[in-house]
């Protein structure tokens, strides 16, 4: 897959994801969707960021978006994850990182000391025809949610 640029289609994917669901994108044609790339499950970034969409699910729900978290996590990891931090929105798996690869998240990162492939924390907003009409790289979790909201009211004038 080629990757994507601001303003054009994103390719309809298929991925398992939390509650035994195969997420498609076509799915959610008629509304927002906010793909959220995470490193890893259970992790304080991780943890904070996956809290502060929950906390502002009603103020997305308003805007007509929803929140999809991805990670190269499995789904046994997604489930106690979601499960435990009571998330309202599912978890994409994208172990094969098929997801990451198509919306070019994978970096090399220092860790320790050591250079590792990882993913970068970004959040892509998808329009209700599935445009890619925003994106967020580098993200910093903190204030990340209400930067997310802010662009939807911007769209929606909600």
């Amino acid at each position: 897959m080629s990757q994507l640029t601001l303003n054009n289609a994103v390719p309809d994917f298929s991925a398992p994801s939390t509650g035994g669901k195969t997420i498609n994108l076509s799915d959610y044609r008629g509304k927002y969707a906010v793909l959220y790339f995470y490193p890893k499950d259970s992790t304080p970034g991780c943890t904070q960021e996956g809290q502060n969409f929950r906390d502002n699910i009603e103020k997305f729900n308003d805007s007509n978006a929803v929140i999809l978290g991805v990670s190269r996590d499995s789904l046994k990891s997604h489930e106690n994850f979601k499960c435990k931090q009571e998330f309202p929105f599912d978890l994409i798996s994208d172990a094969d990182e098929t997801l990451c690869s198509l919306f070019d998240v994978i970096k090399m990162k220092n860790m320790y000391g050591k250079q590792v492939r990882g993913i970068e924390r970004s959040t892509f907003l998808i329009d209700p025809q599935g445009i890619l009409v925003h994106e967020w790289r580098k993200v910093s979790v903190k204030g990340h949610s209400e930067q997310v909201l802010e662009k939807l009211r911007e769209l929606t004038g909600n």
